[in-house]
């Protein structure tokens, strides 16, 4: 399963209502390190689909989702367990990185 493009229609489903834990990826297209990050978050997904969800919420066009989170900067990596912010981080990271947040 690759990531699931996250919108404010099913935003409670897939996130809040979650019984894995969600790693969010705010981007935008126009966004170079965004670009950078996007083959490393898909790497994940596909390898750790049976224990983590992850979503990709464009900032252009989600941007109620951008102001409920109060993305600032991009990319923004968010790791969310039983509906609720437990990790995040601003820019491009190495995997390992991004899974140890997990």
């Amino acid at each position: 399963m690759a990531e699931l493009k996250i919108n404010k229609e099913n935003f409670e489903k897939e996130v809040l209502k979650s019984d894995k834990p969600v790693l969010l990826d705010f981007w935008a297209p126009w966004c170079g390190p965004c670009r950078m990050l996007s083959p490393i978050v898909s790497e994940i997904a596909e390898e750790l689909k049976d224990k983590v969800k992850v979503g990709k919420v464009n900032v252009d066009e989600e941007e109620e989702l951008a102001a409920m989170f109060r993305v600032s900067s991009i990319p923004l990596l968010v790791v969310m367990k039983d509906g609720k912010v437990v990790n995040s981080a601003v820019g491009v990271r190495p995997k390992d990185q991004i899974v140890g947040m997990l």
